[in-house]
């Protein structure tokens, strides 16, 4: 992505869409939103997340989700609920909008160094300068989400300690209201919901600082926000090149995807896309899988501390 980067600066950002085939217009469009950003707006996530991932797609509703990575193995067990007077499984979180959720739930609490998180207005108005839909039938699948993530269970087992996390994400429900008069709004409660203990120690342990711009240009593509906080995490910490395989990428992120074949395609598109939204991302692609190379954080460290 370093040449549509170099593109943008010497072009600019119309010429430079201009200059590049179609299909990579989109990446133009994200770097260049990176780029232009006037205020550096910081975003929070769990070091746990930056290297495995949640599922992309649903599951069945009683499967526990196993994701191993190359440090840590992640495992999650889904909730219950009562319906009809039967305890049925209701499915692990998966997609772009727990992912979202999750960025929204855990930079909040780290920015105020509190448990206590405030939803209603805030939570609303976030979505909205991610650019994501709060209305309808985006409502709807917010609200899904929110409840399996208000119930699951979460374990991280770190692969190099005799570390092994485990931890509900968020004390009690993590009700969502219901949707407006008008049809368009969703309406959330105003109220505050508390993250776990053991999630906030964990976090607050183990923080890793993105850039919201970054969330915003991702919002809607689960692996490229994937690609991207595992970029984050990883490329500032190497003291040298290192090369990672497209099996060990298959294992961290393919998840879902039956053969090496079809991930292969949809990972390079994610990638490119991530890559797009960190300007000073050093990797190289090749038919191996990636060169990952020692590079400046998304957020200057002396701006996250």
């Amino acid at each position: 992505m370093a040449e549509i980067h170099d593109l943008i600066i010497h072009h600019g950002a119309e010429r430079a869409r201009e200059m590049v085939p179609a299909e990579q217009r989109r990446y133009v469009d994200i770097a260049a939103a990176l780029m232009e950003e006037e205020r550096l707006a910081i975003g929070i996530t769990y070091a746990g997340f930056c290297l495995t991932s949640l599922p992309h797609k649903p599951r069945p509703p009683d499967e526990v989700w196993t994701r191993p990575g190359a440090r840590v193995t992640l495992m999650i067990a889904p909730g219950h609920v009562r319906d009809q007077g039967k305890t049925v499984p209701i499915g692990v979180p998966y997609g772009a909008r727990a992912r979202m959720i999750l960025f929204y739930l855990q930079s909040e609490a780290l920015k105020r160094s509190t448990r206590e998180v405030v939803l209603g207005r805030s939570m609303n108005e976030w979505f909205g300068r991610m650019g994501v839909s709060v209305g309808g039938t985006s409502f709807a699948a917010i609200r899904d989400q929110a409840r399996r993530i208000s119930r699951c269970i979460l374990t991280f087992d770190w692969n190099d300690s005799a570390d092994h996390v485990q931890f509900g994400i968020v004390d009690g429900a993590f009700n969502l209201g219901g949707e407006a008069a008008d049809g368009r709004q969703g309406k959330l409660f105003e109220e505050v919901v508390h993250l776990s203990e053991g999630f906030y120690a964990a976090l607050r342990d183990h923080p890793v600082p993105v850039r919201d711009t970054a969330l915003k240009e991702l919002c809607s593509q689960s692996m490229a926000l994937d690609a991207y906080v595992w970029l984050a995490y990883r490329l500032h910490s190497l003291s040298k090149p290192m090369p990672i395989s497209w099996p060990a990428l298959y294992q961290q992120f393919g998840g879902g995807f039956a053969q090496m074949k079809h991930f292969k395609p949809r990972f390079v598109e994610s990638l490119r896309a991530a890559l797009a939204a960190y300007p000073e991302a050093r990797v190289d692609l090749d038919s191996n899988g990636l060169v990952l190379i020692p590079s400046p954080p998304p957020v200057p460290k002396l701006t996250a501390a």
